[in-house]
């Protein structure tokens, strides 16, 4: 990262005070610190929270008919037009505002429920092409991939069907960090992201067999050529998926009421879902598959040498291989396959779908994990409940996005100023926040941003590179030692916000806001960074400090009243003197790089505030 100077390292005591301030208020928008909080019960990845009800038909459903909500009507604000977007986009831009206030919040999701798909694999596969066509022995990988997601992200016109898909890929995750997923299965991983983008406006039943057969989510967890079982070797299949498949994918740990709170027995337990009989009858299901292509030799199921090497079978859903696949009895979740005479992965496979897809924890558990990724960690028991009501028996995921967006909850500004309302942004979306408010452009038209792991220097989250299946955060991590932990509320991303994340967020926005995002062009020789903001309107306006911080925070956070902060922005930009440009013009480039340190120090108050970093 370059070194930035303002007269004495200004900006490295903004970083350390700005860093150290950021986590203080963080853990204030959270209940405040308080580190005589007591210990926190660990929280799985399932469920989440909610008063539990006793019995499996007590009370809680927890979904009384809403009241009157805008979901037809025009935004009653650009504040409430920009909060929509934040939720239902990668960030706001004034000429989507323009167009939602015109069409309101209906006529806008359905325009965006009619936008075709935008391919990632294709833009990986044309990139792969012509570096082929540069060197043979060389393949387009998984930057490739990131290049593409940001390029959607920022530019692309299908903003909620993308950010969905972020959000399924969060939940249901395939890592590029993991062995086996790197290299030219960088196209497979583009396939992943798109089979996610085609079934967020579908159906769950499709998309939970979409994810169980992609090739990569069986090389991630293993299912890709899982055996059957060898009693006389002493051989059983592979459970890694059986127990991922129900714990992170459909139905959780524990049994839920409606309303997502926990069912409980008569002891005051939570009542499980699965035990480990059903993971070993599922992994059964999950034995006999591997590689698609036009037969079902032992040669294709092992992938031996090219003759077998489909050219789509990193991303064509994995086929049944019948000589591999167990024809023992299945018993998971109350259902059995009886033994078969002649194995059948489909049909096995069909039984395990169906009776993932119809069990009634799936609306509460996928329904409150999709609000919190894209509106609010602790949702009511009632909000959860409305939006597992409109997913259905039929598991509607277009009905179920509408809800979420378009609940009283979701659109009641009065609601979302409530202490408990609204989520830390994770830091990929607080890029892409910044990156679209400044109509950032790519000097490639690739977007290299690249990998962003690093949490002491960059944002310590990379789309799609998470370190474990359980993804960056758990949906129920409750943070110790904070006011929030005592409450028992839930702030997913806090998991990812620590002091080295703090700083390494910070120093990466600040050097990105002044040289510049990703990296020096595609074969890093390029003079400058690849992603530029338009700070234009921000150097005119630099000798006006109060200006300048009006329209940072006009752009960035957009109508409303910030004058602690603006104080705060004013005072850093303030700080940094503005030399009066000489007659012979021999000090231009210090004036212009002066102005430039103004508008980066305003920018870096406003992105490491909480008013940013919190949506609410």
């Amino acid at each position: 990262m370059n070194t930035i100077h303002w007269n004495g390292a200004r900006i490295e005591r903004l970083v350390r005070a700005g860093a150290t301030a950021l986590l203080v208020s963080l853990l204030a928008a959270c209940g405040g610190g308080g580190g005589d909080a007591g210990p926190v019960a660990s929280v799985d990845s399932g469920s989440g929270g909610g008063t539990g009800s006793t019995g499996s038909d007590a009370g809680g459903t927890g979904a009384p008919a809403p009241s009157e909500t805008p979901a037809a009507a025009l935004p009653a604000s650009r504040a409430d037009a920009r909060r929509f977007l934040t939720q239902a986009t990668f960030g706001p831009t004034e000429p989507e505002v323009d167009h939602l206030m015109k069409v309101g919040y209906s006529a806008w999701i359905d325009e965006q429920f009619a936008k075709p798909q935008k391919l990632h694999r294709g833009y990986w596969d044309a990139e792969n092409k012509a570096i082929k066509k540069l060197d043979a022995n060389r393949s387009a990988g998984s930057r490739e991939v990131l290049d593409s997601f940001y390029q959607q992200a920022l530019k692309g016109d299908d903003q909620l069907r993308q950010r969905v898909a972020f959000a399924l890929s969060e939940i249901f995750v395939v890592s590029m960090v993991a062995d086996g997923l790197g290299g030219d299965k960088g196209q497979g991983v583009a396939g992943y992201l798109d089979m996610l983008g085609r079934n967020a406006f579908g159906n769950y039943r499709t998309l939970i067999e979409d994810v169980s057969r992609h090739p990569m989510m069986g090389i991630y967890l293993s299912h890709l050529r899982n055996a059957k079982e060898d009693p006389a070797k002493g051989r059983v299949p592979d459970e890694n998926f059986a127990r991922e498949v129900m714990q992170l994918f459909s139905i959780g740990l524990h049994q839920l009421n409606p309303d997502g709170s926990v069912k409980l027995a008569l002891d005051g337990k939570p009542i499980e879902t699965y035990g480990p009989k059903d993971i070993a009858g599922l992994a059964k299901v999950f034995t006999g598959w591997s590689w698609d292509g036009p037969d079902t030799g032992d040669g294709r199921y092992y992938g031996w040498g090219v003759e077998w090497a489909d050219p789509a079978r990193y991303y064509t859903s994995m086929q049944g291989y019948t000589q591999f696949h167990s024809i023992s009895e299945k018993r998971f979740l109350g259902v059995k396959v009886p033994a078969q005479t002649r194995a059948d992965p489909y049909a096995s496979l069909e039984v395990a779908m169906d009776t993932l897809a119809a069990h009634p924890n799936v609306g509460p558990f996928l329904g409150k994990q999709l609000i919190q990724r894209l509106v609010t960690s602790n949702p009511s028991p009632a909000y959860v409940g409305r939006v597992a009501a409109a997913f259905g028996a039929g598991g509607d995921m277009k009905a179920m996005i509408r809800a979420v967006l378009l609940d009283p909850e979701a659109r009641d500004a009065k609601i979302a100023a409530g202490k408990a309302y609204g989520k830390l942004r994770e830091p990929v979306l607080r890029l892409t926040a910044l990156l679209r408010a400044f109509g950032a452009t790519s000097d490639s038209a690739k977007y290299l941003i690249g990998t962003t792991d690093d949490a002491g220097t960059q944002l310590g989250q990379t789309p799609l590179r998470s370190p474990s299946v359980f993804n960056f955060y758990r949906p129920g991590y409750v943070p110790p030692n904070t006011k929030a932990g005592k409450q028992g509320l839930t702030v997913p991303e806090m998991q990812i916000t620590h002091e080295t994340t703090v700083a390494g967020y910070a120093n990466y926005m600040i050097s990105g806001v002044m040289y510049g995002f990703g990296q020096n062009g595609v074969d890093w020789q390029a003079k400058r960074r690849d992603v530029q903001l338009d700070t234009r309107s921000l150097l005119a306006s630099v000798d006006d400090s109060e200006a300048l911080a009006g329209l940072v925070l006009a752009r960035l956070l957009g109508p409303g009243k910030y004058d602690a902060l603006e104080s705060e922005i004013v005072a850093a930009a303030d700080s940094i003197a503005l030399p009066e440009l000489k007659a012979d013009g021999s000090n231009k480039d210090w004036v212009e790089t002066s102005k430039k340190y103004r508008v980066s120090a305003a920018l870096a108050i406003a992105l490491v505030s909480p008013e940013f970093l919190i949506q609410k």
